[in-house]
């Protein structure tokens, strides 16, 4: 796991937009996860920036997104597919038809969440998956004692991710209690991951995901599995980080090769 340790959330959202564009200029119709929640919202601004300023095109781009909350009408301006459509799609110039959000409205939710592995795999799998990690080790909405091999599907939010994520709905009585989230297993298949996190409030979670035991009490912590995951942080994300020396040394030395 790579852990990249910055000064500030801008430079953060700046360096995971680098490495989202350069995937991009390589490979045009490459295949991205789609992170909701306030984590990412710097990256699509960055990436907003550039595709307006005519240095990036996404055109080409197709995407998942994570997850989705359980019967919230689509047109609800908190559902993930108006997110995705406000925040990502519009801005970056992607093409509605080819980004999918999991049916939190569909009658067989089961099917639902089968269908979408299906229709990932179908795509040639994902590309680079974007994460953002909740202040319980939670990604997407695994929560914790979610199985390393789950798949997408239907998951109960906990108490302490509503209340999170409250800020968003005019009361918290308005966020919903279920989700179709892919799942750990479906996370890992992509062929690269990459983590962010901002601010002290997802200082511990950040930690243990890196440095603590591999363990489904930390979903997050799954991203030590994979053969190629990055974890990009401000400084206030990594202030409980024991390794933190290392981590900005391996950073600072890293080939010009391996860099986007």
């Amino acid at each position: 796991m790579e852990v990249v340790i910055l000064g500030s959330a801008d430079e953060v959202a700046r360096l995971a937009a680098d490495r989202i564009a350069a995937l991009v200029r390589r490979r045009p119709e490459a295949v991205l996860g789609l992170a909701t929640g306030s984590s990412p919202t710097g990256i699509y601004a960055e990436l907003a920036r550039r595709t307006a300023a005519g240095e990036l095109d996404m055109s080409g781009v197709r995407g998942f997104a994570l997850d989705e909350y359980v019967g919230i009408p689509p047109a609800h301006p908190e559902s993930y597919a108006a997110v995705i459509a406000r925040e990502v799609v519009g801005p970056l110039g992607m093409s509605p038809d080819r980004v999918r959000v999991p049916d939190g409205r569909a009658a067989d939710l089961e099917a639902a969440a089968e269908e979408y592995d299906r229709a990932i795999a179908a795509a040639g799998g994902i590309d680079l998956q974007l994460l953002g990690i909740g202040a319980n080790g939670h990604i997407g909405f695994n929560e914790p004692t979610s199985s390393f091999a789950s798949r997408t599907r239907i998951k109960t939010l906990a108490p302490r991710t509503r209340a999170d994520n409250a800020r968003f709905f005019a009361s918290p009585d308005e966020v919903p209690t279920h989700c179709l989230t892919q799942g750990l297993g479906t996370i890992l298949e992509a062929r690269e991951l990459l983590l962010v996190a901002q601010g002290e409030g997802k200082a511990e979670a950040v930690a243990a995901a890196v440095e603590g035991p591999l363990t489904s009490m930390c979903p997050g912590s799954a991203l030590q599995l994979h053969r190629r995951a990055a974890v990009v942080v401000d400084g206030a994300a990594a202030s409980a980080l024991r390794l933190t020396d290392y981590y900005r040394h391996t950073y600072a030395h890293k080939p010009g090769w391996q860099r986007p």
